[in-house]
């Protein structure tokens, strides 16, 4: 009886997996029967069973608690991130729709792989020990390797679905062996035990510390960070655009949580250590983002570029190793998320007027003119991407940065601001091109309503009207950061 009640403590806790794990079986049998005429109700089906899953994260204790003997975390850290992974799965599904009925590959499959991988993520932020880490990063991982080749028929899509899958697995191997070689030298895999385990002296941590060096390298692969990046921008330009905007909100959110937690949670002892490697990753991820990005011709690469660019912002962050810098990072990758979405939904916008999907820069020009509401809206996200007060991107890369002068990082932080006015450089090029080059041939008017009221909302939010969010948003990401500490 005892073990009965201990089991439904555990599943209640873990309700939006557990929601997730069920619903999306059932879904997955109709889209099997009905077939891809079910692609429209499976997709509004999921974006429910999201919808219902989110309405079950208020029932995680305020102070935490642990479920299936520590496998499994509950707590505010986890929740806020569920809450990106959740909106951010919502919108990837209902976004693509106009997109997967123009390219004639409305395959029932899609929305089914995306709750798949929301439901790998949501493990991941919520693991409470390397092995669960592990099969919600693989869960998570498989359902993106499909996802980026979901054109089969398309040698681009065919080619990022491949490259995802190779560099992925070897990511997965590194990231196993790193956990292989922290058991062997602790006797344990729970972070709990870690945290108290690890102290970064003795020989036993000097094998510790070589396992967490496997460990982070595999973890900088899913986060798309220097030197593990170079997948990136080869996937967003191959893969669907759907698909690419779904890569570079909710996983990279996931993955950056999954590093907090592994970081943070399990082998706190060592910051010492990997403070070093985190500096470095950032200082990397900064430069090369941003220098990366100057010469690029294609929108999606462009934004591959600046999804690295960001990231190593973030990194900042963690680097500081204090409460105030992991709040900056739970603070930077929510509005990340918003605005990175809104980017992809602006590319998803841009169609000749016979419909064909465009991606190059030189088609921007002059959108001001035939599109205002579009270019005023893509004008606004690479503003905000580039941290131009008073928008709202700026307000994260402000929080990181005093972070870091506060931990006396002075060289990370004088890094950091140079390398967002180089990154700045080829957002206003964006602009320039949308409002003072010679027009291009006009793109097609909006056909998708919702698309456009999403697009509006993103723009808003990333507007100085989004400062209004920032009191609530700061409070619950400091909320985030003190349950992981």
């Amino acid at each position: 009886m005892i073990a009965l009640q201990t089991l439904y403590a555990s599943v209640h806790l873990a309700s939006v997996e557990t929601i997730l794990a069920a619903g999306v079986l059932v879904l997955l049998m109709i889209g099997v029967f009905r077939g891809d005429r079910s692609l429209v109700p499976l997709t509004w089906g999921t974006v429910a069973l999201l919808v219902l899953a989110g309405i079950h994260l208020p029932i995680v204790p305020a102070h935490g608690a642990t479920a299936f003997g520590g496998l499994y975390i509950g707590d505010a850290f986890s929740t806020f991130f569920k809450v990106i992974i959740l909106a951010g799965a919502a919108v990837s599904m209902v976004l693509a729709l106009p997109y997967l009925r123009e390219a004639a590959t409305g395959r029932f499959e899609y929305p089914i792989l995306l709750t798949l991988s929301a439901l790998g993520m949501c493990l991941m932020v919520s693991a409470g020990d390397l092995l669960t880490l592990y099969v919600g990063l693989e869960l998570q991982s498989l359902a993106a390797y499909v996802l980026a080749a979901f054109h089969r028929n398309e040698p681009r899509s065919s080619e990022a679905g491949l490259k995802y899958f190779v560099l992925g697995a070897l990511a997965s191997g590194i990231l196993l062996y790193g956990i292989s070689l922290v058991y062997g030298f602790t006797g344990t895999t729970s972070f709990t035990a870690l945290h108290g385990l690890v102290r970064g002296t003795g020989l036993a941590d000097l094998g510790t510390l070589i396992g967490l060096v496997f460990i982070l390298s595999g973890i900088a692969f899913k986060v798309s960070a220097v030197p593990f990046h170079m997948w990136t921008p080869d996937v967003y330009e191959g893969a669907p655009t759907p698909v690419a905007a779904f890569f570079a909100g909710a996983p990279k959110a996931a993955a950056m949580a999954m590093l907090l937690r592994v970081a943070v949670g399990a082998f706190g002892g060592m910051a010492a250590d990997w403070q070093q490697i985190v500096t470095f990753v950032s200082i990397a991820s900064m430069l090369l983002g941003a220098v990366g990005a100057i010469g690029q011709g294609n929108v999606k690469r462009l934004l591959a570029y600046s999804s690295i660019n960001n990231v190593g912002f973030a990194l900042i962050g963690l680097a500081a190793a204090t409460r105030e810098g992991l709040t900056g990072v739970v603070f930077y990758m929510a509005v990340y998320v918003v605005m990175t979405l809104g980017s992809f939904l602006a590319v998803l916008a841009m169609r000749t007027a016979d419909g064909r999907p465009v991606e190059t820069m030189a088609s921007l020009a002059g959108l001001s003119r035939s599109r205002p509401g579009l270019a005023a809206a893509f004008a606004v996200f690479m503003f905000s991407l580039a941290g131009i007060p008073p928008l709202l991107g700026f307000w994260p890369k402000f929080s990181v940065f005093q972070a870091a002068i506060d931990a006396h990082l002075y060289t990370l932080a004088i890094v950091g601001v140079l390398a967002s006015v180089v990154s700045a450089f080829y957002y206003l090029r964006v602009i320039m091109t949308l409002y003072f080059a010679e027009p291009a041939p006009a793109f097609a008017p909006a056909e998708s309503r919702t698309n456009t009221v999403l697009l509006g909302a993103a723009a808003i939010f990333c507007s100085p009207v989004g400062m209004l969010a920032i009191t609530p948003l700061v409070a619950a990401a400091g909320r985030a950061a003190a349950s992981l500490l």
